[in-house]
């Protein structure tokens, strides 16, 4: 709940900052292992530039692809972002560079001797820069849709537990949302 009151004190500050439009709506991207769910706000700082910043639900499943045999987690978390248009008006090809923090808890299970099966549960607070690339949709005056495609990487910052998976991130995306 704080989050989504943090997310809409930002937007309350924004909003009266200036008089550019924003949007307000929701993101989905998957990748390899897994899935982001997030709400979603961007604050237009001029017609080709905004502030972009989300909260949302990270699930995944790292499968063998991590440290352990098995990853399954999930968690909380949220970004903060800056998006340039090559376009006015906030439409067309963008680019964007964002930070994620998320706080997960991961599930892990290995096989030990005699097949004797370890487990075990990690707290990680992963950062997540990421760069990408979208193209807006502006469907009429007040709705948009964005397919994007973003690349970055994933740090464990901080570890509460056995080390788990980390490394490059590839995310596939779109974002729906209403213009103000």
């Amino acid at each position: 709940m704080r989050y989504l009151s943090a997310l809409y004190f930002m937007m309350m500050l924004c909003h009266l900052s200036g008089q550019n439009t924003s949007n307000f709506g929701f993101e989905f991207q998957i990748y390899p292992t897994g899935y982001l769910s997030t709400i979603n706000y961007d604050h237009g700082l001029s017609e080709k530039s905004a502030l972009a910043f989300r909260v949302g639900y990270n699930n995944f499943d790292h499968r063998d692809l991590g440290v352990h045999a098995s990853e399954i987690g999930d968690g909380i978390g949220g970004s903060l972002g800056y998006r340039f248009y090559f376009k006015s008006e906030r439409k067309g090809w963008n680019v964007m560079l964002r930070s994620d923090i998320w706080f997960n808890n991961v599930d892990w299970a290995d096989i030990g001797v005699n097949d004797i099966r370890i487990v075990g549960q990690t707290s990680i607070i992963v950062l997540q820069p990421t760069a990408s690339m979208g193209y807006a949709f502006l469907i009429s005056d007040h709705f948009m849709i964005q397919p994007s495609l973003s690349f970055g990487y994933e740090w464990n910052v901080k570890t509460t537990g056995s080390p788990t998976g980390q490394g490059a991130i590839l995310l596939l995306g779109v974002q729906g949302g209403y213009r103000f």
